[in-house]
């Protein structure tokens, strides 16, 4: 039988003909909205010193993508299946490019926030819609195999993001890491009309309206409590935040256990393995993304490479990602889940454990190792779980697989970059005050070296440009001298962070391996 294109894949009578074309368009769709936040890791210094952005704003401009992304997934997961999958990736694609050209436009932190929020709210459309369409189109048989290549996907571009927004800012301004994501949009916006078949759930009441709202209200309030807390300190605005995602999750699992229809049954996190899954996807993504953060920054900062540079050598990953997920597409069916993921997040603890041999004397060549071995971890660990995610919903609720699957993945990226980014800014802090005791620095300027490591090499360029323009021969030999010094204890401060924080993601890591290996069954039930 020929299929007809634009025939919707529930009421086809055999697979797709055109699936492994539609899984580009939905793997080209999951580059982007991936790419958006790894990019923005090597344009923050350009971009904080074009718009004189602070800490708080960059942070912010950061964060404003993840809150609405992660807050809005479910609700609009729910929705897509039932009008629309296919609609709801079109629509963020336009949302997301629309917010990718104001990003590029703004020239206030204020406003690139905002863009950056708009963004978040098509990135809430497009993830959910992904993996849905994906489960819709691909028979059981070929579903775990279409998974592993959108995970790979997901992995390849944590290191590209690095990689493109190096080559772009090369020329270009900060703008322009924006603005590619615009031509990408569209092609996948093309793609989605001519390649990817129409669906959505063939029995589907009402929406749990209620149940929605509630689910944005406690994960909006928790993601902005886990971005508030650790940088800006426990104030009302975090112990706010606590407090309403605190009381927003107990009346959303009362609600959702009385409702008859709910938009998510709560009742699936008893079994093991779909609780044991989401938290290995959390957990896993916690150290990933915490490890992300001051990776690049140790390359850019500490070893000195441009953005471009910096991008290049993150491409290892990238590339055991793709051996990890040939070896999960190989194992996992012999083997079962429960050994491929322990296998990952115990490749994925040994890569932190590898980090926390760095020092002021690491170079680029001591970092491959972790890198590598995270690569490998993300493809053998990933792929399983969110095959098990999906494979726990029933066809007419598989926007809302997708949605708890990627809403896992961002709560855990959230809660690494925030976790274990305070306790690489505590920890540097410490350490540059202990470096930097009795060398007569003014607290002053002690105090901006602390705020972070970029302030800090500023410092010691700005002590270096005293030097340069010093009134006597002598005075200038020492203001070079503390130059150098100041310039080598910001680095030694950082390194000795990264060991730090490491050796923390490290201890994490290794906890949730043995609690997700007890909690998943020997095979997953089907």
């Amino acid at each position: 039988m020929r299929l007809v294109r634009n025939e919707p894949v529930e009421r086809m009578e055999g697979p797709y003909a055109q699936r492994w074309w539609a899984l580009l368009v939905l793997c080209l769709s999951l580059l982007i909205i991936v790419m958006a936040n790894t990019a923005l890791t090597v344009a923050a210094p350009d971009m904080t010193q074009d718009l004189g952005l602070t800490s708080s704003d960059l942070q912010w401009v950061i964060d404003g993508y993840t809150v609405p992304y992660a807050a809005l997934m479910l609700l609009l997961g729910a929705i897509g299946d039932k009008y629309s999958r296919r609609g709801a990736l079109v629509l963020g694609l336009v949302v997301f490019g629309a917010g990718s050209v104001a990003g590029s436009l703004v020239d206030s932190g204020t406003g690139v926030i905002a863009a950056r929020a708009v963004m978040g709210v098509g990135a809430a459309m497009i993830m959910p819609a992904t993996l849905s369409l994906l489960a819709a189109t691909f028979p059981r048989a070929e579903r775990a195999k279409a998974i592993v290549l959108w995970t790979a996907t997901a992995g390849i571009a944590i290191a590209a993001g690095p990689l493109v927004a190096g080559a772009l800012l090369e020329n270009h301004g900060w703008a322009s890491t924006f603005l590619i994501n615009v031509p990408v949009a569209a092609l996948a916006v093309i793609g989605a009309f001519t390649l990817v078949p129409p669906s959505k759930a063939a029995r589907h009441g009402r929406i749990d309206y209620v149940g929605g709202l509630l689910s944005v209200v406690w994960i909006g309030a928790l993601v902005y409590m886990i971005i508030q807390g650790p940088h800006f300190g426990w104030d009302a605005k975090a112990i706010g935040a606590a407090v309403v995602a605190g009381a927003g999750l107990v009346a959303f699992v009362a609600w959702e256990l009385r409702h008859p229809r709910p938009v998510l049954d709560v009742r699936r996190f008893l079994n093991r393995g779909f609780a044991g899954s989401n938290l290995a996807v959390a957990l896993f993504f916690l150290a990933v993304f915490g490890a992300f953060y001051y990776l690049t920054q140790h390359l850019q900062f500490v070893l000195g490479y441009d953005p471009l540079d910096t991008g290049v050598r993150m491409l290892p990953l990238a590339g055991a990602v793709f051996a990890g997920s040939a070896l999960t597409g190989f194992l996992t069916p012999r083997l079962g889940m429960k050994v491929t993921v322990t296998a990952g997040m115990a490749f994925g603890t040994v890569a932190l454990a590898l980090l926390t041999r760095v020092d002021a004397a690491s170079g680029y060549g001591d970092l491959v190792a972790p890198l590598v071995t995270l690569g490998v971890a993300i493809g053998l660990a990933l792929s399983p779980c969110t095959d098990a995610i999906m494979g726990a919903f029933p066809e007419a609720e598989l926007g809302v697989g997708g949605a708890v699957n990627d809403t896992s993945l961002e709560l855990g990226g959230s809660l690494g970059i925030a976790l274990l980014g305070s306790v690489l800014a505590s920890s540097y802090s410490s350490n540059l005050a202990d470096a930097t005791r009795g060398t007569g620095l003014p607290a002053s300027a002690l105090s901006t070296a602390q705020d972070s490591v970029g302030a800090g090499y500023a410092v010691a360029h700005g002590i270096a440009d005293r030097a340069a323009h010093a009134a006597t021969p002598q005075q200038g030999a020492q203001l070079g001298e503390a130059a150098r010094r100041m310039t080598d204890a910001v680095g030694s401060a950082f390194s000795d962070a990264v060991a730090h924080t490491s050796l923390v993601g490290a201890a994490i890591l290794a906890a949730g391996t043995v609690l997700v290996a007890v909690l998943l069954p020997r095979r997953a039930a089907r």
